[in-house]
This record gives structure tokens, sequence and C-alpha cells, in this order.
């Protein structure tokens, strides 16, 4: 799924823009790795986990001119069960700047979106449409395979704004590629927001659990995914399960990743990676509010074979979904000429 209304156009989803006969000399380039565990595994007593990779993301423009940064699938190439993490904006458009994602397939894996500011509207090949507004979660499972267009609000498109979001992509195991597609799309009031006791904490949690709230939104394998607000100088541990893989991205303000003893001072951009143990700490700077995704799950282990827009585990299968695409299996969505020529018309500006 490519970014939402508030996301335009993720690079990941250029693979959109090629019409469908294209598609197909481009499966030799097929990717093929299992994806390594990315964060070190506990074998002790209880502990916090320290920093095992930092890295920036730094923001490039893509495609149709929007602005990206890619914490995980860029310069962190994936921690499993996490293929891809874009954080879109934050970008102030004007009147019919904003550019979307327009029909696209998807098989094999999860898309989430996560809309901070701005709107994004959906629609699919299985007939589902909504609008996304700010702090909407989509949960996206695309399992057999579905074509999905996710284009600015027409408000947005009509008159611009500011539009921030994130988009993560999920891998499934191999015996749930094949699923039904389903949608989970939740609106902010059905998000719960944990707080701590001092007040100066406060957690969305979007999926696992976090301050004794349970997330409303269900994952097909363990997920942890939490936005944490800090307030200046506080600080928090969030328990991640000792057998959880995952990542730290701070996408506004500053602060500290990690243990006390051993953090690494981080801002816009920054992602780490999660050593061993079984919680992990954040901590805003004193003069500065911290925003942070900490995301984790638990590992799939299995062989992966990407291409695109499809996620699986053989390049016969991808070859299988690239064929399936062109001969309409995962159906087509009235109006995609009238999105492609809006987005075009959009990069003209």
């Amino acid at each position: 799924g490519m970014f939402h209304g508030t996301m335009q156009l993720f690079p990941s989803a250029l693979i959109s823009y090629i019409r469908p006969i294209v598609l197909i000399s481009l499966i030799r380039t097929c990717e093929l790795f299992t994806l390594a565990g990315c964060s070190e595994h506990l074998t002790m007593a209880s502990q916090e986990r320290g920093v095992a990779r930092f890295a920036v993301a730094h923001q490039q423009r893509e495609g149709g001119g929007f602005l990206v940064r890619r914490p995980i699938g860029g310069e962190i190439r994936e921690c499993d069960p996490f293929l891809m993490l874009d954080h879109l904006g934050p970008v102030e458009y004007g009147p019919g700047e904003a550019v979307g994602a327009p029909d696209h397939p998807h098989r094999g894996f999860e898309t989430v979106t996560y809309i901070v500011e701005g709107g994004m509207q959906h629609k699919d090949s299985a007939g589902n449409s909504g609008n996304l507004l700010p702090g909407w979660v989509q949960w996206m499972t695309a399992g057999s395979g579905v074509v999905h267009s996710e284009m600015p609000s027409d408000e947005v498109m009509e008159k611009g704004g500011r539009s921030e979001g994130f988009q993560l992509w999920v891998n499934l195991p191999k015996k749930d590629k094949m699923i039904p597609p389903r949608y989970q799309d939740t609106p902010p009031d059905k998000i719960p927001v944990a707080t701590s006791e001092d007040g100066k904490v406060s957690v969305k949690v979007i999926a696992g659990e976090s301050l004794g709230t349970d997330a409303y939104i269900e994952t097909r394998t363990p997920i942890l995914f939490v936005d944490i607000t800090l307030q200046p100088g506080a600080t928090f541990v969030q328990p991640v399960p000792s057998t959880y893989d995952g990542f730290a991205y701070v996408w506004r303000g500053s602060g500290r990743l990690g243990p006390e003893d051993a953090s690494r001072s981080a801002k816009l951009g920054d992602v780490a990676v999660l050593g061993a143990g079984d919680s992990f700490r954040v901590t805003a700077a004193d003069n500065d509010t911290l925003h942070v995704l900490l995301i984790a799950g638990e590992p799939i282990r299995e062989p992966i074979a990407r291409h695109g827009p499809f996620v699986m585990n053989t390049p016969e299968e991808i070859q299988q979904a690239f064929r399936d695409y062109q001969a309409g299996k995962l159906g087509s969505i009235a109006g995609s000429e009238e999105r492609y020529a809006k987005t075009a018309a959009a990069k003209q500006k």
C-alpha cells in the first residue's frame, strides 16, 4: 500500500506507476534473502536492551517529489519481521501539489499506515474504500493479493496543506501469505492512549501492550507498535519481550535511546536497532519533547523473495504473483486512468 492521503506516494509505491505489461520484464531483478535477526537475544535475567545498531535516515526526494525518510529498508536493510518503515513528510503542499500512489498490487505481506497530519482516501479491487484522517491507522493484510490505490483526500488535493505519516511493511509467514485480504481501518478514538502516573509520558498503543493497556488492532504475528510522547526530561521503560527483534525511531524532538549508562543521543530521523534484553528505555532531552516509535515483533525467520509490491518465499512464487496480476486475478479498480492523470499533474507542479 503506498502512502496515503497523508503519505504522498511512497517510493516503494513507484512500482505502481509501471503499467502491468512492463512489470514482467522486471522479474529477473527479484531479490532473494533470509531476514537475519536484527536484534541480539537474551540469555540472562531481566535487563534493559542496549542499542545494537544506530543509523540516520536522511530525508530524500522520491518519485513525484515527495519527501521521505526510510529508517528500515534503507540504511538498515530490514528487521525481521519488518521489511520497511517510511516516514513521509512533514511536508506542506500547495493546491494541486499533493501526490498519491495510484493503483498498484500487493501480495504476501501487510502494510500499516499511520497518519499524523493530512488525509488519504483508499480503494481496492475487492470493493473496500475509506478515508483515513489524522490519527487513523490502517492495518492492511494483503495476503493473496489486492490492487490498492492510496490518494490524498479531496481537500488536501484541492487546497493543499500539511502532510505527515508512516507506512510500515510487515512480512507474513509462509502459512499466511495467501490468506484472504483484510483491512482494519481504525479511527483515533479506538486506539488506546496510556499515560504514566506522573503524566509526563503518553503512549499510543497501536499494537501490543503498554502501561497495562492492550491495543485494539489484532495482528497475525506477535507485534508491539507504540508511539511514545515524552515531556522534556521524562524517561520511560517499555517492556519488549526478549524473543522480539525491533527498533526505535525518533520522528520529532530529541533525547536519548537506550539504558542510562549506554544511551545514544537521538533526534529526528535517528533509528536504533534494539540489543538483547526485555525492555527498552527512551528519555527526552531536558529542553525538548521526544516523539519516538518503538516497533518490535517475533521474527519469522523464513527465506524471502521480494520484488517491488510482492514479498514471497521463492522466486517462482514472485513470478506467479506477476502472472496472476497480469491475468487480472488481483482485480482492478474503476477510475484508474483518472488517478494516474491526477498524479502526473501533481508531479508537474
